[in-house]
């Protein structure tokens, strides 16, 4: 199998994940980090549940992979992810010594591999991830668009109800 089919196939596993994240009521993310074709972590993001703003999905599965393999140096291993890190994660990447970075979506908001900030390739560390953007970009996008257009009508129908129960008791 090409590169490019790897990375086909493994950004179809992580929306899958992120379609965990979404069920679970959270932003629809999902990452799969992979070594030698196998899966060594994997993650959806729980930052809602569990009240941690680190829980993002990539995170999760930085974790995960370091207690498998039992080393927080995850050389020669790729992250898929459904969108483009943030600087947060982009920075466990270079810490962990992830080998390359593929992502789906970009974040044209907080993006660090390249669309707002460049941190992974960034000459001043002592590592730099490689980057692939751009796989599966649509799909990704609009599983993450379709989230945020039902979040949002279900916050205006409570706003809705809210405002006919007022005034119901007046």
């Amino acid at each position: 199998m090409s590169q490019a089919e790897q990375d086909i196939y493994w950004m179809h596993y992580a929306m899958q994940l992120a379609e965990r994240a979404e069920q679970a009521g959270e932003v629809p993310v999902g990452a799969v980090l992979v070594l030698d074709n196998k899966v060594i972590g994997e993650g959806w993001n729980l930052s809602i549940s569990r009240h941690d703003p680190c829980a993002h999905a990539e995170i999760m599965a930085i974790r995960q992979a370091g207690e498998l393999i039992g080393n927080y140096r995850l050389l020669g291993a790729t992250l898929y992810v459904t969108l483009e890190p943030c600087v947060m994660c982009a920075g466990a990447m270079i810490h962990s010594r992830i080998a390359r970075v593929v992502y789906g979506a970009s974040d044209l908001k907080t993006g660090a591999a390249g669309s707002v900030f460049d941190i992974l390739s960034d000459p001043r560390h002592n590592h730099r991830v490689g980057i692939t953007g751009g796989i599966a970009a649509d799909t990704c996008s609009q599983q993450l668009s379709d989230f945020f257009r039902r979040r949002r009508a279900e916050k205006k129908a409570e706003k809705q109800r809210e405002k006919d129960k007022q005034q119901f008791e007046q």
